[in-house]
């Protein structure tokens, strides 16, 4: 049986963040993608390129007491990949190396913040 679901919770350098329990996800592992070229004679040759991992529509839980927001945008200030642990629904894991690209959009009402990470390299499975 499937266990399908949202993030529970995340780690960006160590610091511990829950995620709306509602964010739809889009996980992106990261390796080689295939591209197929076609040549002259009707053949093909298969193309390989390397792909960074990626995480989009994450929302985090941000608290102003911890200085939260000021954290994560610190992240993406330094330019410098970090440790990142995603932890979702069916209690998977996953870590990897990378920094937060795009924009913080901090949501005042929900005290929430929407955000993407990326990094070089592949996510692999705790």
């Amino acid at each position: 049986m499937t266990v399908a679901g949202s993030l529970r919770a995340m780690s960006i350098k160590g610091r511990e963040f829950s995620a709306a329990g509602d964010a739809d996800l889009a996980r992106k592992l990261g390796g080689l993608e295939n591209e197929v070229q076609p040549n002259g004679d009707g053949t093909a040759r298969i193309i390989q390129v390397v792909v960074p991992w990626k995480v989009g529509g994450i929302t985090l839980t941000i608290r102003d007491d911890r200085e939260d927001q000021e954290y994560l945008q610190e992240i993406a200030n330094s330019g410098q990949e970090v440790d990142i642990t995603f932890t979702f629904r069916n209690n998977v894991t996953y870590q990897s190396k990378g920094t937060i690209v795009g924009e913080i959009n901090f949501q005042s009402m929900a005290g929430t913040a929407g955000i993407e990470c990326s990094g070089g390299g592949v996510m692999s499975k705790q």
